[in-house]
């Protein structure tokens, strides 16, 4: 039987919960993610500096882990999270992170990632902050995502979480403004970016 693509987002019920099975029908240009069967939309076109941003950390990462085990991917990318014994056409969360790191290739397929990645990082947006601190803060927690990192363009700094006891401890606020000059986090000691190249204009 012909599968039936659906081409209009206008069509999608947001009272409703989906799966990765209905995701894979939809054929329009906005964007979406799935948490927990929930739709949520993505900003439709990022702002230059968010770009910017997310560009200088992954530009970073990238030359970090070139010559490791550990792959590093940018949005958009599909992350799909699935709850205990739940087959694959049952997941029903799928995420675009802004950056993530697997360092576990037998998570990879041409789809993108199933299982958590060892490191997330999302670049706040107006539309997508109060998601990120809530909705993906949580998500994350739950699915062992080991490091989740949270980049603030308005203040210039990153927010370090790590997976302690399975719960996200925060490792601080890093800023210039507080006299840092480097991030680093505790998954991966030897990364340490200086903050200026990630929050620079030029």
């Amino acid at each position: 039987m012909k599968r039936k693509y659906i081409t209009d987002i206008n069509e999608l019920d947001f009272s409703k919960q989906y799966t990765y099975a209905d995701y894979l029908n939809w054929r329009f240009n906005e964007r979406l993610e799935l948490i927990k069967g929930w739709l949520y939309k993505m900003s439709p076109a990022p702002k230059r500096t968010h770009q910017k941003i997310e560009g200088n950390l992954h530009a970073k990462m990238w030359n970090y882990f070139e010559n490791s085990q550990c792959e590093v991917y940018q949005s958009p990318f599909d992350v799909r999270l699935k709850r205990n014994k739940a087959k694959d056409d049952q997941i029903d969360t799928v995420v675009q992170p802004d950056i993530c790191v697997i360092c576990d290739k037998s998570k990879l397929d041409d789809a993108g990632c199933l299982g958590a990645p060892d490191l997330i990082v999302e670049v706040l947006s107006e539309s997508t902050a109060k998601k990120d601190y809530n909705e993906k803060f949580n998500l994350y927690e739950e699915n062992g995502v080991k490091e989740y990192w949270i980049a603030d363009p308005a203040n210039k700094s990153i927010e370090i979480f790590s997976l302690i006891n399975d719960k996200y401890e925060s490792l601080g606020i890093y800023s210039e403004r507080e006299g840092i000059t480097e991030v680093e986090g505790n998954l991966f000691p030897d990364l340490k970016i200086p903050l200026k190249t990630i929050f620079s204009e030029e």
